[in-house]
């Protein structure tokens, strides 16, 4: 009789889905619907937000809309059992709404690269994909420890990141681009400012004295030839990002960081 209770247990375990079988994901970011695919399950992805390019995985999906505007009917159309937030793609007033409507969320905003490396973990049990969101934290946690014992300076480099040149925008100490300078040996000359993409001017800029200025573009470091006594344009220490995806933290970014942190090596 024991025996048969255990079968009959067992099999009304397999005969019943887990709660996240057949989970209805959308994504308001670029960046987490990139972990979505990270942790091979870009299959309950059912919308997403845009915001630059698509995956080609992710080239077929329902849009709710655009970064900093989400289009609520699409959303709520798709019957979503879990949202996935970075909050400034959303407006204030629409994050208000959502909470309203009581769909699970997952709120992810990392400062820094130990905290997008957890995020791995989190997401992976919130979604039925535990054991990849933990091989993926690990992975991430020992590529992070490599680099920082790797590309460790004593003094660190000055480092001027500038995200848009007219007007001139740069990355506050809490966005987790600051992070990647820090594990690359360098340091962001704003990294007292608080705002993730705070306006600075040309002065503000020429007195903190950067060492090297890194760009998106040669076109967007043309302003600075106008000031040859700056050390990082006397030297010829201006840099393009390699690529955007320091503007996106998911898998990718480890990728992106380990190659600013081999732009920067050379300079001493």
């Amino acid at each position: 009789m024991r025996a048969l209770l255990a079968a009959l247990a067992l099999a009304f375990c397999l005969a019943t889905p887990p709660a996240w079988a057949g989970l209805r994901v959308v994504s308001l970011a670029p960046s987490l619907s990139e972990i979505m695919l990270d942790l091979q399950a870009g299959d309950l992805l059912v919308g997403v937000l845009d915001g630059g390019e698509r995956p080609e995985a992710l080239r077929e999906l329902p849009s709710v809309g655009r970064y900093g505007h989400l289009e609520m009917e699409r959303l709520l159309a798709l019957k979503p059992d879990l949202i996935l937030l970075w909050p400034s793609s959303v407006p204030a007033a629409q994050r208000e709404q959502l909470a309203r409507f009581g769909i699970p969320t997952y709120v992810a905003e990392p400062h820094d690269l130990a905290q997008l490396a957890g995020q791995f973990a989190e997401i992976g049990e919130r979604i039925g994909r535990a054991a990849r969101g933990r091989e993926l934290a690990a992975q991430a946690t020992e590529r992070l420890a490599d680099m920082a014992r790797r590309y460790r300076r004593d003094t660190p480099l000055r480092v001027f990141y500038q995200v848009w040149n007219r007007p001139l925008y740069t990355v506050g100490g809490r966005q987790i681009i600051s992070d990647a300078l820090r594990l690359c040996g360098a340091r962001n000359l704003f990294e007292d400012l608080d705002l993730p993409a705070p306006q600075v001017s040309l002065e503000a800029v020429l007195a903190r004295e950067p060492q090297v200025i890194v760009a998106g573009s040669h076109a967007e470091l043309d302003l600075w030839q106008d000031w040859p006594q700056l050390e990082a344009v006397r030297l010829g220490h201006l840099l393009t990002v390699p690529d955007k995806g320091l503007e996106r933290p998911s898998w990718q970014m480890l990728e992106a960081t380990h190659r600013l942190c081999e732009a920067l090596a050379p300079i001493r």
